[in-house]
């Protein structure tokens, strides 16, 4: 019994249209490398799903280019003529943006100025002057930045010292073993940071006493 002929028409379902347009995709492209080996014909095919997923076959020995030109020279139909036009019109007004741009940058660096009137030259003027306002502001703000950050570690610094000292007097009342010794040298709360403080302990000088020990500050 044959076959019965199918409706052709959109297949609603997602999933069955998907397994058709996979299976018949398939019988195109084989027919197409059939076309090649048995007939010695150049063909190109290009195929998109209706999730823009493209299949493509071209004959061995040739390209898609030059499938593309013997189709315009056979039909003498430029297929080319308004996408070219199209890219020229972008290209020239990108280089007049970019002329433009690059005349504006020598403008404010104080070049090309002789060709403008007064109004040009004080619209100039105004664009540069909010620009070195931005670009003081933003100094300024990196300045207040640093210098807080400079402060707090000052800070830090400072109160690590006194807590040292504090620790340095508590010793201190507890007998008179403990001594103070100190590096000659003036304190600089910046630089302080790059020191590390320890407790270093070492035999009292009036003994040889090996138990008495005093601190220092490294």
């Amino acid at each position: 019994m044959g076959r019965g002929k199918i409706e052709i028409k959109k297949i609603e379902n997602d999933t069955n249209r998907q397994v058709t347009y996979s299976k018949r995709r398939a019988g195109i492209l084989k027919k197409a490398q059939e076309l090649t080996v048995l007939c010695d014909a150049k063909v190109a095919l290009l195929m998109f799903s209706a999730n823009e997923k493209i299949s493509d076959y071209v004959s061995p020995g040739t390209s898609l280019k030059e499938v593309y030109n013997k189709y315009q020279d056979s039909t003498k139909v430029a297929l080319w003529d308004s996408e070219y036009k199209r890219l020229q019109e972008l290209l020239k007004k990108n280089k007049e943006t970019n002329d433009r741009l690059r005349k504006e940058i020598r403008q404010r660096q104080g070049d090309e100025l002789d060709g403008l009137s007064f109004t040009e030259l004080r619209g100039l003027e105004q664009d540069m002057k909010s620009s070195v306002d931005k670009v003081r502001h933003r100094k300024d703000h990196v300045i207040r930045t640093q210098t807080d950050t400079t402060n707090k570690k000052i800070k830090s610094h400072e109160e690590t010292q006194r807590s040292l000292l504090s620790a340095y007097d508590e010793m201190s009342k507890s007998g008179p073993q403990y001594a103070f010794v100190q590096q000659d040298e003036d304190y600089d709360p910046i630089n302080i940071g790059s020191r590390i403080y320890a407790i270093q302990m070492q035999p009292h000088q009036d003994g040889d006493d090996y138990r008495s020990y005093g601190l220092r500050l490294a």
